[in-house]
């Protein structure tokens, strides 16, 4: 692979000639292959894997095989993620002990999202938020399938939030960054580098991190992340947060054993490098930060809070049936309620927090949704079948083949036993839901949502991921 002169000539600087040449030929070769397992959902084993040290939940596996045609990633049982980036699994753990409210700003597609859900104790609650509107729709997807009803997914610019106030315990900033980390990945990356968008995202990172500021508590922690490897995108502005925003940076227990690289900028305060000559994986940033200021945001950096327009939502005629409380294991910890043609269930704990949310943010989707209505019917949603919440038992429920289910993620046609009850129908693989049907006697109407679809061609042998 053949680099910008100026990249190369800035990294050699910044590791010197013997560790530039060994990442030289790491981004070479082919990256490793990781996944990190929901436990929510699957508690069993993995054939031939090898645990990522700083992740609880995460392992190496010994080749890629065809994760778009398994089941059970579809199930939400697991998530593709590439394995640097887990150390968020390692922070969270260290210093986010007990219940908190956690914004992930820039949250698509959603690996980190997913991770910080799991890693979050519980009565947590997560808003995810990406601003472009296609990649908060796979945020969406992604969160849906892992099923943690504790989520909030919105679409908004960092500004947007400034508003709100401090109401976050946490707030993880994966910023937007010049990808190097990413080249052997990304080969776009490597077209798109140039001084000058390192320049520009540096900038940028610095905007982001003044908008979102004023939205964390006092003592709150922020966490900031690129994959990247400079410095002006990384020690640069973590010395820059903790003097201008006003922050301590912390220390985060690391094994010398994992080969993380510390701060490469000649200052005291801990940073935690990711490189892939060292350790298997990309090339990730992470520092951790608390926050010790409530100083004025900056100047300039944020927009003005939007005015109310005074108009009044109307009256919804629609209620949530008493039943669609029994379709949750624990019903009463929900507040249930419709939103446009929708019943949506949103922990009972956060619904005052989430109120202000609405006011304020687009919202793509939070809690549970538990049904849609069809014209004369409420129709399950595809939310509930994937929710760790869901009392599945309250559903007929029809085990398909591995076959049957790559043709019910296809939205193909599935053929359900003759003694299957009419009706909607959970449809399951090896015991995990994987959504609706409706039974209708003589066929059974495929209810995967149309945009989640399978659009692959062939279908390969099936190869088990999860055992």
């Amino acid at each position: 692979m053949d680099f910008p002169l100026e990249f190369v000539e800035r990294t050699r600087l910044l590791l010197g000639d013997e560790e530039w040449k060994k990442l030289e030929a790491a981004l070479a070769g082919e990256p490793s292959v990781s996944i990190r397992v929901n436990r929510k959902k699957y508690g069993g084993a993995l054939a031939d894997a090898l645990p990522v040290p700083w992740c609880r939940d995460g392992y190496y596996l010994p080749s890629r095989p065809a994760f778009t045609f398994d089941p059970l990633l579809h199930a939400g049982c697991y998530y593709v993620q590439e394995a640097a980036s887990m150390f968020l699994d390692k922070v969270l753990g260290e210093y986010v002990t007990s219940e908190a409210v956690m914004l992930d700003l820039c949250a698509a597609p959603g690996g980190k999202s997913t991770l910080a859900r799991s890693a979050l104790p519980e009565g947590s609650l997560l808003v995810a938020n990406e601003i472009v509107r296609a990649r908060a729709q796979v945020l969406a997807e992604n969160l849906t399938k892992w099923g943690n009803p504790g989520v909030v997914v919105t679409n908004n610019a960092p500004e947007d939030f400034t508003e709100l106030g401090p109401v976050f315990d946490v707030i993880l900033t994966d910023v937007p960054c010049s990808g190097e980390g990413m080249f052997r990945k990304d080969e776009t990356a490597v077209s798109e580098w140039s001084t000058g968008n390192v320049a520009l995202c540096w900038q940028r990172q610095r905007d982001i991190l003044s908008a979102v500021w004023p939205c964390l508590k006092e003592g709150g922690l922020l966490i900031y992340s690129t994959c990247t490897f400079n410095r002006e995108e990384n020690e640069d502005n973590v010395a820059w947060i903790a003097g201008e925003l006003g922050a301590e940076v912390l220390p985060v227990g690391v094994d010398p054993g994992w080969n993380i690289t510390a701060n490469l900028a000649g200052g005291e305060f801990p940073v935690y490098r990711f490189f892939p000559h060292k350790t298997a994986g990309e090339g990730l940033f992470m520092a951790v930060l608390r926050k010790t200021s409530d100083a004025d945001e900056p100047a300039g950096r944020c927009r003005k809070p939007r005015k109310d327009k005074g108009k009044k939502p109307g009256k919804n005629p629609l209620k949530v049936p008493k039943e669609m409380g029994d379709w949750l294991l624990a019903g009463g910890q929900f507040r249930l309620e419709v939103e446009g043609e929708c019943a949506v269930a949103f922990p009972a704990s956060h619904a005052d927090l989430y109120d202000r949310l609405k006011e304020r943010l687009k919202v793509v989707c939070a809690g549970v949704t538990l049904a849609e209505w069809k014209g004369k019917d409420w129709q399950p949603a595809h939310s509930l079948a994937m929710s760790t919440g869901c009392r599945c038992d309250a559903f007929p429920q029809a085990e398909l083949s591995y076959k049957e289910a790559i043709a019910y993620l296809r939205k193909e046609a599935v053929v359900l036993p003759s003694d299957m009850p009419r009706g909607y129908v959970m449809v399951t693989f090896r015991g995990h839901p994987l959504g609706f049907v409706k039974n209708v006697g003589n066929r059974a109407n495929n209810l995967y949502p149309q945009e989640w679809r399978i659009r692959s061609g062939s279908v390969p042998e099936q190869e088990e991921v999860l055992k």
